[in-house]
This record gives structure tokens, sequence and C-alpha cells, in this order.
């Protein structure tokens, strides 16, 4: 084995330290551009969100006929939407509910949701410098945040569900789902939302039980 000194970039990942404020960021501008560049948006107007408020993707905006779906056969909509996952997992959270609404149509994509997914890459584009920081901090507090939307999918009227735990100021771990069964109130939607985080808080309580942690949950 050979020590190769600190790392500084790992799996598409560049890691930045800054001993002296105690701070660890995790970056991956430079596979964001390449993802730009190969999908053509590198020199496209940037994006202020992944998705805007009120904007709906639908079964109905799926092809309706066979020329429709040969036509969509010349965009690469599971390649783009296979890239903009593996940098939701990997540093940026902020696009887990675009992408997973982005996912629900791989099998049968239309122009619609196309243009859904090049506005998230253009969000990235805008945002493409954000990292994931952490900061040094002598008390190790998670903090968890939970939330619903009520009967969102316009097709099921299932709700999306999700979480995002925080630990020194950066994302360790979330979720952003379609729910399994129909709820008939938000309260509802709103408590399985808080459910389902409560569960992964109960796990990230006993992975460092023997470290005194702080959980906290939001709503």
């Amino acid at each position: 084995m050979t020590d190769m000194g600190e790392a500084s970039y790992v799996i598409g990942i560049e890691i930045f330290r800054d001993r002296s404020l105690g701070v660890l960021g995790l970056s991956q501008k430079a596979y964001i551009d390449k993802v730009l560049e190969r999908f053509g948006v590198m020199t496209c107007s940037s994006s202020p969100v992944p998705l805007h408020k009120g904007d709906k993707l639908d079964l109905t905006q799926c092809p309706q006929n066979e020329l429709e779906r040969n036509e969509m056969e010349k965009y690469p909509y599971a390649s783009l939407v296979g890239s903009l996952k593996h940098a939701q997992v990997c540093t940026r959270p902020d696009i887990s509910h675009a992408v997973g609404m982005l996912g629900r149509f791989q099998s049968n994509p239309g122009i619609a949701h196309w243009k859904a997914a090049k506005k998230v890459l253009r969000y990235l584009k805008g945002t493409r410098n954000y990292m994931l920081t952490y900061r040094k901090s002598s008390h190790l507090q998670v903090t968890g945040y939970s939330d619903s939307d009520f009967a969102g999918c316009p097709d099921t009227r299932l709700c999306a569900l999700g979480y995002l735990y925080l630990l020194c100021g950066g994302a360790i771990s979330g979720k952003s789902q379609k729910s399994e069964l129909i709820y008939d109130s938000t309260m509802m939607a709103e408590y399985v939302a808080c459910y389902e985080a409560a569960i992964q808080g109960t796990w990230l309580r006993y992975l460092r039980e023997t470290n005194t942690w702080t959980l906290n949950i939001n709503h």
C-alpha cells in the first residue's frame, strides 16, 4: 500500500479542505460541466430553480401515437435523467424532487418532459459552484426536515414525500419519492412524511450510538 496523501478527487467528486476554518466541501462542478457540454446546455441561460411552482408533468404529455414516439427516440432522455440522478445522489440533494418527477416518465417521455429535464440542467449550470459543506463542530447535532404535498401527482393523486437530514451544516441523508397510497387530507400526507423521516432518524441515531448526538426533526 502507498500513502498518496490526502484525497482531492474521488469518483468524480472534488474535495476541498480548509483546516484553519474547519471546513470540508464536496463539489461536482467538473462533472456538471461535462454533462452540460454533453447535452448542449453550456451556452444556455441558467434557471433560478429546477422546477417552478405550478410546473406539472403528467401522462397527457407523453407521446400519444407511434409517430410521436419515434420522434422522441432522438432525445436521450433516460441518459439525461441518469446523469442528473448521479449528481443528486452524490452532492446535489436540492434537485431530488425534480429528478424524482422526471424519473416517472423514462419509459415513455414526451417533449415537455425533455424540456423539464433540460431546465434542471440549466439550474445546475447556474449553481455548479455549489457544494456540500461541512463545518467542524464540537456538538454533533443532526437536524431533520420532512415535507409532503397533497395529491400532487395529477395522474394518480398520489403524494410526494420527502425528508432531509443535516449534520455539521451539510446533508447526510435525504429522500424524495411518490407515496404508495392515496391520502384523504393534507394532514395525513404530512404525518406520513414525518413518519418516514422518523424511521430514518432512528436509524441515524443508532448508527452512531457510541457518540452523543442531538436529533431534531422539523416539519
